[in-house]
């Protein structure tokens, strides 16, 4: 097989498996004067994961929260990147194995990322809509516009309404961002663009299998996130798990739900790829120890969400947040360094910076060194955070200045189907999906 056409050189080769924030930090991090770095996804750039939801709510364009790789790199000397899908590793050869061919290295790292988790329901695997990549974020934007298209051609009430009702099962940061600006858009745009349609009859359900909302912050966070919510029209269920949909009706435990669109934030699962003993995965992640490496392999890695760590601090796992992902990469940075120069080699020790979620229009709620934050404050403490973490200073630049449009016309002018969306492409493009490559 061919090898990427990837130049030999008498560095030590780290491959990295995925272009994502730990993908991202560890590239960076590595000198050109001790490594060639090789780094391979299946798309040409970065995407800030946290936005999806703007993307998918008409709030910001795509390329505002996407930059090419090749332009991050473009000044880095021995790093070269490659378009290609992974396949698996073969330890044996000490070869990733892609679609484009098989490329040698001295140290592979896996930075795949995560994919949506439907626990094994078919049902809602095949009708729900995602939200883990740009192109479906772009999917649900399409389908929340085309649902209220479909709902002026048709005189079925029952038919209106399924159309008009939006369910959202997922109550961490994700679940509740969106709900808030659904219903910012029902309450601000939507009338204004259908003023043949009753939003009255428009309805908003997030759903919640656990007893809380935001789960990973605070009682107070938690709270204050479904007053918030409540306040914008949204209802909010917990102690409420998803048992089967069929495209047009939720099934709960205890009720039903009429819906033609269920978004799924629910949960997610690291990124597979072949030659990973069985024995290293573990709740749909790979087993590292505390230098990251995987357990019962030599001179492979994974880092952010497809790592699984156990330490005394977090039993289960870290969270799998952008932040792990970051600290794991500068982490193993430097520990490629010390191998290389025989040094002692350091364990890994998450530092939680603090958590956040945007419930909607000066609604925030932050926690961060044992403080609570709440409000318009909050708000702009988010989009502070936010902006600075795009890559890009032209994205900054686009971000806030949609932002500030939006803020003071109560408008989201990207309302636009470019791409319309259809649940039976979707289905076969699902038979042929290859395992994604990026986090």
């Amino acid at each position: 097989m061919a090898s990427l056409n990837i130049p030999e050189s008498k560095k030590n080769r780290v491959v990295i498996l995925g272009g994502g924030f730990g993908g991202l930090t560890l590239a960076k991090k590595l000198s050109s004067r001790e490594f060639q770095v090789v780094l391979v996804d299946k798309h040409n750039y970065h995407t800030f994961q946290p936005l999806l939801y703007q993307v998918a709510t008409a709030g910001l364009e795509p390329d505002s929260i996407a930059y090419p790789l090749r332009k991050i790199f473009h000044k880095k000397q021995e790093f070269y990147f490659r378009v290609a899908e992974a396949k698996a590793v073969d330890e044996e050869k000490s070869e990733l194995v892609t679609d484009r061919g098989n490329l040698r290295y001295d140290h592979l790292v896996l930075a795949m990322g995560s994919t949506t988790n439907f626990f094994g329901n078919e049902n809602v695997e095949r009708y729900a809509m995602p939200m883990k990549s740009l192109p479906e974020a772009l999917n649900l934007r399409s389908l929340i516009l085309q649902n209220f298209e479909a709902s002026l051609l048709t005189d079925d009430l029952k038919e209106r309404e399924r159309l008009m009702n939006y369910v959202i099962v997922g109550g961490g940061p994700t679940g509740v961002e969106l709900a808030g600006a659904i219903a910012e858009l029902k309450t601000h745009v939507l009338p204004e663009d259908y003023p043949d349609l009753d939003f009255r009859r428009m309805t908003i359900h997030l759903l919640e299998a656990s007893p809380r909302l935001l789960n990973g912050m605070s009682d107070k966070s938690g709270d204050q996130a479904v007053k918030g919510l409540e306040k914008l029209g949204v209802q909010v269920w917990t102690d409420t798990m998803v048992k089967d949909y069929d495209g047009e009706t939720v099934i709960t435990e205890d009720r039903k739900l009429p819906a033609s669109t269920l978004i799924w934030a629910a949960g997610v699962k690291g990124n597979q790829l072949d030659g990973i003993p069985d024995a290293s995965k573990e709740r749909g992640r790979i087993l590292v120890d505390e230098q990251c490496r995987i357990m019962g392999m030599k001179s492979v890695y994974a880092i952010g969400d497809v790592a699984l760590m156990k330490q005394d601090s977090h039993p289960n796992g870290h969270p799998m947040v952008a932040p792990v992902a970051v600290q794991q990469g500068k982490l193993l940075a430097a520990n490629l360094r010390r191998t290389i120069k025989g040094g002692e080699l350091k364990t890994f020790s998450y530092f939680n910076k603090g958590s956040m979620a945007t419930i909607g229009r000066n609604k925030a709620v932050v926690d961060v060194a044992g403080l609570h934050f709440k409000g318009f404050i909050a708000w702009l403490m988010w989009m502070f955070l936010h902006l600075m973490e795009l890559v890009g200073f032209r994205n900054r630049i686009i971000a806030l200045v949609n932002w500030m449009s939006s803020y003071f016309s109560y408008d989201k002018g990207i309302r636009l189907i470019i791409r319309p969306f259809s649940r039976e492409e979707r289905k076969v493009e699902d038979v042929h999906a290859d395992v994604p490559s990026e986090s």
